[in-house]
This record gives C-alpha cells, structure tokens and sequence, in this order.
C-alpha cells in the first residue's frame, strides 16, 4: 500500500525496519530557526533524517521574493538522494505544529512527482503520546539517486494570482488566522492585510481538537462550501511565506478534491511590490 497523503503513527511504527521506507523530521520554529533541529538531535523517530525550512526546502530571500522562496530544485534532488529517497520509497514527513511545516515537504516531493509521501498525522506530538520509541542515534544513510519530473502547473506566480482573480478564474485560500488576514495582527510581515478577492480558512480548521485531521468526508463537506461551484483544479492556496498554505492543499487531497495549487510567494511576496492591491477589514 503506498501513502500518498496521511499515515497514521500507529502504521508508520509497523513500517520503520522496512529498507524502502524514509521518515524525514521537518520540525522548525520561526522564532528561533535552530530550535527544530536542536529537539531533532535530543530525540527523534527512529531512522529519521532531519531537514531545516530555510536551508533546505527554501531559496535565499531576494527584494523580489517571500520570506521562504521555493528552494533550488537541483540542490534540493540532490538532498533527497543524499537522504536516502528514491523514486520507490515511501517517504514520511512529520514536525511538532501539526504538520504546518512538514506538510512544505509533502508538496514539494509532489511537485517533484512523487507521489508516495505522506504527512505523520499528529506528528511527533502523538508518536510520543503512544508512546512509541525515540532514540538520539542520527541513522546510518546509504544515498540513493532521485530522479525529479516536475509538474509544470502545481504553483503560480503573483502575476498568474493577479490576473486569476481578475478573470474569475481561480479561487484563493488564504491559510492565515482571522486576525493577520484581516489586517488586524501582524506579527511576521511589514504590511498587514489580504489580497483583494482571496478567501480566509485557517489551516488549524483541518485539525480535531487532539492534532488529528478530520475526517475525508468533513473535510469535504467544508472545502465545497468554502469553493462553492469552483473546481478543485482553480483552487489555489496561499499563507504569508507558501508554507502552512500545503497543510490546506493536502486536506483538499485527503478530501479527495485533487489539483489545487500552491502560490508559493504568498502574503510576504506580494506586499514586495507596492502597486499589488491590498485589501483589510475596512475596504
């Protein structure tokens, strides 16, 4: 059976000796950006490698770009095959924030056309709470060769965004909380508020009250309220940096309302360029 969006702690315990399978630890902080590896090395799943949000799944921020730019897709192969990944493992993705960042892992291994990766549901939070086991031991990596077949329409650019909503031709999701979409809170960015037209769905609304996603069907029934007569295909989702907006693109997959894409810019790009409109609570 391949995972190709969740994975319970419970099934990914009964795989971890299995040779194919690779469990990548993508837990980070935005307020101290070493803190995620510093908890990797006192205590990680069994087997997992660890990858760091800036300095591997993210560019270098340029004055044209967000805070976490896609990163180099050449370097980024090459990571993978140094992890051990090729293009028959199974790979697990898991962090502490109830996949708000490992989901970022999750999305560009799909982009890169692998599909068989799923997100630790409940991450290492629940793995701990069943108590299953943790070790400090870093593993012993035999490097494997990752082919990449980029798919050519998962992301778009802010102007695609920009003429996409002129045209009525896609639907954005905005990941953020109430309170930063609205302009209200901005802890993070220089310009607070939302693109003019998105729409607002907190990632944590994918969530139950223990961490866990909600079910395919719930998650269903809110996504085609939120889309109304859009198709999957012309959802487009977005946050501050491309980030937690992968946490509502893989709820729209466990739901399965497939082939929404990523704005992988997000908030912090487009308020780059001051011409971009924006919109608060108050316009």
């Amino acid at each position: 059976m391949n995972y190709t969006t969740l994975i319970s702690v419970e099934e990914l315990h009964q795989h971890l000796s299995v040779p194919s399978w690779v469990v990548i630890d993508c837990r980070f902080s935005l307020a101290d950006t070493e803190a995620g590896f510093t908890a990797y090395r006192h205590g990680h799943i069994p087997n997992a490698r660890y990858a760091h949000l800036d300095k591997d799944l993210s560019s270098n921020i340029t004055d044209f770009t967000g805070r976490h730019p896609l990163p180099n897709f050449t370097q980024l192969v090459k990571k993978l095959g140094a992890w051990g990944i090729d293009n028959n493992s199974q790979v697990v993705v898991y962090d502490d924030a109830n996949g708000a960042f490992s989901g970022r892992l999750w999305w560009l291994l799909r982009h890169l056309g692998h599909t068989k990766v799923a997100v630790l549901d409940g991450g290492y939070k629940h793995w701990q709470k069943l108590s299953f086991p943790i070790t400090t031991i870093l593993p012993s990596i035999k490097p494997s060769i990752f082919r990449a077949y980029p798919s050519e329409n998962s992301a778009l650019n802010a102007l695609e965004v920009q003429n996409g909503l002129a045209q009525k031709a896609i639907c954005l999701i905005d990941a953020r909380t109430p309170e930063r979409y609205r302009g209200e809170q901005e802890p993070i960015d220089p310009v607070a508020g939302h693109i003019p037209g998105a729409l607002n769905r907190p990632f944590q609304l994918n969530l139950d009250s223990n961490g866990l996603f909600l079910s395919a069907d719930a998650l269903r029934r809110q996504f085609n309220m939120l889309i109304g007569d859009k198709n999957p295909q012309q959802v487009v989702h977005m946050c501050g940096s491309g980030v937690t907006a992968c946490h509502n693109l893989l709820a729209m997959e466990v739901a399965g309302l497939t082939g929404a894409k990523l704005y992988a810019g997000s908030w912090s790009e487009w308020i780059r360029d001051k011409n971009r409109p924006i919109a608060t609570k108050c316009n």
